[in-house]
């Protein structure tokens, strides 16, 4: 194996750390406790695990966690007025809908509905339209966490060529445009289900990102040698071992620099959405951004 590994889980601690001392800062200098709520519809295995983490998450960093567990026949219109709820509850800063929700509730008025100001989910059209055209309030977290990754490995996207593969609402759109802010600087290639000829599109790519929830997708035959890999698949197994989108052990041979799966982006996710609540807390009080 040649590539140098990019430890997600690591860098999460150290960022994890410096949240921990700034929320503690922001509470000492102006009395001021970042507040998340998390809301849970039904009783989802995996939904489940992901919100206790966000829960223990925000304890370990001194912020204020409300999770709110309803009933998975709960009402659309329930759902919406406990959103309204949290939007004018002041010891709250940040709003997280989980996702998926129960097939009969709808989510985009749900998201819709979260005030501007506490989406740090970043799933509400507008703060996804303010990104769109480069003026940004809060990041999505998991491409957010992507960002920091290459940050901290020192990779510089500044006239990269990126290929996204996928282009989910959650993951691909966002990175996107986020790898095109001034700053970042990057050509982006966003590559799907439908693009013609994926293996030669990847190939072309100094920063490969495969986000497209298939495993196994990205072989070693579709890297450029020496690339950056940056793996956001998340798939169980059959004997539910979690793996993502890239055959690792392949790519790692070719990889100048690649993430595994676990301990990768995941755990980069739950640390920047700790880092928009801390964000959303400051700007609420009008206080200046970190």
């Amino acid at each position: 194996m040649s590539a140098r590994i990019l430890d997600g889980k690591e860098l999460a601690t150290r960022v994890r750390a410096r949240i921990t001392d700034d929320v503690a800062r922001l509470r000492a200098e102006h009395d001021v406790v970042p507040g998340l709520a998390a809301v849970l519809v039904g009783s989802d295995p995996a939904s489940q695990v992901y919100v206790g983490m966000k829960h223990r998450a925000c304890e370990a960093a001194g912020m204020v966690s409300r999770q709110i567990e309803l009933a998975e026949d709960t009402s659309q219109e329930d759902l919406e007025r406990v959103v309204s709820e949290l939007n004018d509850d002041e010891e709250i800063d940040g709003i997280l809908v989980q996702l998926p929700l129960p097939d009969h509730l709808d989510p985009q008025p749900v998201q819709e509905l979260i005030s501007l100001d506490k989406d740090v989910d970043a799933l509400n059209p507008y703060t996804a339209g303010r990104l769109a055209v480069g003026d940004p309030t809060f990041f999505s977290c998991t491409p957010y966490g992507v960002l920091e990754i290459l940050a901290d490995a020192e990779i510089d996207t500044a006239g990269a060529e990126v290929v996204i593969v996928g282009r989910s609402n959650l993951v691909g759109r966002p990175l996107s445009n986020m790898l095109t802010l001034k700053g970042r600087d990057a050509t982006v290639t966003v590559a799907h289900s439908r693009t013609r000829d994926l293996a030669a599109v990847c190939r072309r790519a100094d920063v490969l990102v495969a986000a497209a929830g298939s495993a196994g997708l990205v072989t070693a035959d579709m890297v450029r040698e020496g690339a950056t890999v940056i793996d956001v698949g998340t798939n169980r197994t059959d004997e539910g071992k979690l793996i993502g989108d890239v055959d690792f052990d392949g790519v790692a041979e070719v990889a100048g620099a690649i993430t595994p799966v676990p301990g990768g982006v995941g755990p980069m996710t739950v640390t920047m959405l700790l880092q928009n609540t801390l964000e959303a807390a400051r700007v609420r009080r009008g206080l200046p951004r970190r």
